[in-house]
């Protein structure tokens, strides 16, 4: 019979299988160690795609590892391997305890892991009871102290891991933060105090005094005058506490509500962004990581008693006599040792320099204008390498013949102390039509990029000489590149068949047709203002409420110098359709007045704040569809039928002798659509029919009307954030963070939503008995 694994490779696998597994498993701990934090901080895919190999691959490959080392314990090698030692295997078992514990810099991949913690719990018993067996088998054991200093580390870490996603699973988290039960006044006694009065023919009443929630205050001081790194984070860290019940759609008070809403209020717009990111950053930790379970007293003894064990085993290790053991599993016994020690104390050091280490050494003070002791300071010092920090980039226009430049505040922390990926994405529904690749507004890069385009500049000059001196010309060498680097040159449709076989097309044009662009400092300030200027208008839960459910009516609304009936067909575009509708209608007429529309210095960044706030909801209907689906309604239906009609009118002159044959540039598309559109007095809608979604030529008849659509966009963009989900919000942290979370955490903050549901202030019931 023929075996179907040749003997060879049978054979190299019962030598080494048990240590190349355990080899893969200390790799996989490392690499979580070091990328897990990384994923807040990008959206990239191919990272995110490596961290979610590895963490199901680091339990897998654990568990497995138990398993050989148990099924093999006590059989004798067979000629040709390396000698089995009993001891040593022994030994190597509780290190698979301990990296089946995590790294503290991961414990859920998303928010489902955290409701298995029960399955977990259920692991670490049965690989505890496992990891026993295998040590008693070992028995006598000359390693037995280092062996039960490793196995304390092991279920050390486990627990807190086991302890992390029981803390971090919804329902448990709810339950923490709901407040002991308030039965409110004494009723009972109050009606058994009237009767008696009225039983002694007592003159007696009961009067309700009510307490208006519009005249409820902060009882405390507003905000101290200079707003350090420190405070930031202790201010934080605060609404932390109070707003996390957001994420389980808990309801809040008006005096909270009233609180929050003062503090933000008195805030700039770089002040709110710091803090808020802060504040994400809190919930992303307290979400997806060990942090709520190692930031108090018995998570700092943890630290210490995992470090101190491994180390001890260590040299406990380093003094007892090895000759009789492999030479090969002695030094893998020290690197697992040493990998261990050294992946721990990579740990604590981020521990040490976590938000959450500032804001428990340092509490909040009562009188905010007290200057900073040198302890403050010091901690000042350390936090500003971690502070927002900004770009300044020039945008060179030259228009009519007239040049200006714009400067704007690009976002630009290094990318190892962000909290988060500071990405605006984008999806353009005409480019993607068109098949132009989009392009950013600002072209930033980082230091990675940056040292390819320096590592290219002094390469190329050595290949242009090796191809003269070996007489190759260029132009053919550049076109063998690009075949190699462009051999999907198919056909389209059988790339697209190909593409829908495998079920990557969505994924193939994420890549091909998103954008990525750093949000500027000058668009935040724009939002912020927007968001706090209607928070204005939200005196109390109900007008809260009537406020952040418009979507574009309460910026149109107060249009000045537009006519009754102008105003009354602009509003047509938000009122009388559904939101998904609208946001497409309004994302054709921002492109087409981007592209015809000439800028000026005066309307410059009203332009662009327009164009990156259109295409970015774009990109949350088709790439994010998840977080709108409380909104999108039949928004991918509309968006593929519009493309339809899109690409029917952009390319059906090629069949045709038409001047508009084939687009390549959006910005004669655009010309083109409105030179159609313009003369007909026709509604689209009566052409058409309601058979087809399209919105395409409606968004040329409001392209021709459009002057306040920055405003009307940052409301559309508040309706998207208050409709979506919170959990949706907080698994987006995981994956980079999203630009409407901020905006969600930032409403909620001014008080506006439907968390505050408190329509009457508070009623203090007393009994009068008059003399």
């Amino acid at each position: 019979m023929v075996n179907a694994i040749p003997n060879p490779v049978k054979e190299v696998w019962e030598a080494w299988s048990i240590r190349a597994t355990l080899i893969f498993s200390l790799s996989l701990q490392t690499f979580l160690t070091f990328f897990a934090p990384q994923r807040k901080r990008t959206s990239k895919k191919l990272l995110l795609f490596l961290i979610w190999s590895a963490y199901l691959l680091a339990d897998w490959v654990a568990t497995f590892a138990v398993g050989q080392i148990s099924d093999s314990h006590g059989e004798d090698p067979k000629p040709g391997e390396p000698p089995r030692n009993s001891e040593l295997l022994a030994f190597w078992v509780p290190f698979l305890l301990l990296h089946l514990g995590g790294p503290d810099t991961i414990t859920a991949l998303a928010l489902e892991d955290n409701e298995l913690w029960l399955r977990h719990l259920l692991g670490l018993a049965f690989q505890t009871v496992a990891t026993v067996y295998v040590l008693l088998q070992s028995l006598p054991n000359s390693l037995w102290i280092p062996i039960l200093l490793v196995f304390a580390t092991g279920v050390i870490k486990y627990i807190e891991r086991t302890l992390a996603l029981y803390l971090a699973s919804l329902d448990k988290f709810k339950d923490f933060l709901i407040q002991k039960p308030d039965p409110g006044p004494n009723y009972a006694k109050l009606m058994e105090e009237y009767v008696a009065k009225k039983h002694m023919m007592m003159p007696t009443q009961i009067i309700t005094i009510e307490e208006p929630e519009n005249n409820r205050k902060a009882s405390i001081e507003v905000r101290p005058k200079v707003l350090t790194h420190l405070k930031i984070l202790q201010y934080a860290y605060k609404y932390f506490n109070i707003f996390k019940g957001l994420v389980v759609n808990l309801i809040f008070t008006s005096q909270q509500r009233a609180e929050s809403k003062t503090f933000f209020s008195s805030l700039n717009a770089d002040e709110a962004l710091e803090i808020l990111e802060v504040e994400l950053n809190f919930i992303y930790e307290a979400l997806f990581t060990k942090a709520e379970v190692l930031h108090n007293r018995l998570g700092l003894s943890f630290r210490f008693i995992t470090l101190g064990c491994l180390i001890a085993s260590l040299c406990i290790f380093q003094y007892k006599n090895k000759d009789q053991y492999d030479e090969f599993d002695v030094g893998l016994s020290y690197a697992l040792l040493i990998g261990g020690i050294a992946l721990d104390t990579i740990s604590f050091i981020m521990f040490c320099v976590s938000d959450w280490t500032f804001v428990r050494l340092r509490k909040m003070k009562d009188e905010l204008q007290v200057s900073d002791n040198w302890f403050d300071k010091i901690l000042n010092r350390i936090l500003c390498f971690r502070e927002l920090r900004t770009k300044e980039y020039e945008c060179s226009k030259n228009e009519k013949g007239k040049r200006y430049i714009k400067t704007h505040r690009v976002l630009n922390t290094f990318f190892m102390v962000r909290r988060w990926s500071e990405y605006v994405h984008a999806h353009n529904l005409i480019e993607f039509c068109l098949g132009i690749s989009p392009k950013r507004l600002h072209h930033t890069k980082c230091w990675i990029p940056n040292s390819f385009d320096w590592l290219s500049t002094r390469i190329y000059p050595y290949i242009s000489r090796w191809l003269a001196m070996h007489r190759v010309r260029e132009e053919h060498f550049r076109r063998c590149i690009y075949c190699i680097l462009f051999i999907p040159c198919l056909p389209g449709r059988l790339i697209k068949k190909i593409m829908d076989l495998f079920g990557i097309q969505a994924q193939v044009e994420e890549m091909l047709y998103t954008s990525s662009d750093r949000l500027t400092l000058d668009l935040w300030e724009h939002i912020f203002t927007e968001v706090k200027n209607k928070s204005h208008f939200a005196g109390d839960s109900e007008s809260a409420m009537r406020v952040s459910s418009a979507r574009g009516d309460w910026t149109l609304q107060n249009v000045q110098g537009e006519g009754d009936k102008t105003r009354e067909k602009l509003l047509r575009y938000v009122m009388a359709m559904d939101f998904d509708q609208s946001l497409l209608v309004w994302h054709i007429a921002t492109e087409l007045l981007y592209q015809t529309e000439q800028g000026t210095e005066d309307n410059h960044s009203y332009r662009e704040f327009s164009k990156t706030l259109s295409d970015y909801m774009i990109y949350l209907i088709m790439m994010q569809p998840i977080l709108m689906s409380a909104v999108l309604g039949i928004g991918k239906i509309r968006f593929r039928d519009t493309c339809a009609e899109a690409n029917r009118f952009f390319f059906e002159g090629r069949r045709s002798d038409k001047p508009y044959q084939a687009y390549s540039n959006a910005n004669l598309a655009s010309r083109m659509l409105l030179s159609v559109a313009v003369p007909a007095n026709a509604e689209p809608i009566d052409v058409k029919g309601d058979r087809s979604k399209s919105v395409l030529f409606d968004g040329t008849k409001l392209a021709k009307e459009l002057k306040v659509v920055s405003k009307v966009w940052v409301e559309l963009l508040s309706y998207a954030a208050t409709k979506c989900g919170a959990i949706e919000h907080t698994a987006q942290l995981s994956k980079g963070g999203e630009l409407i979370s901020f905006v969600w955490l930032l409403m909620a903050h001014l008080g506006l939503g439907d968390q505050f549901q408190i329509n009457q202030g508070g009623a203090i019931a007393k009994m009068i008995v008059a003399k």
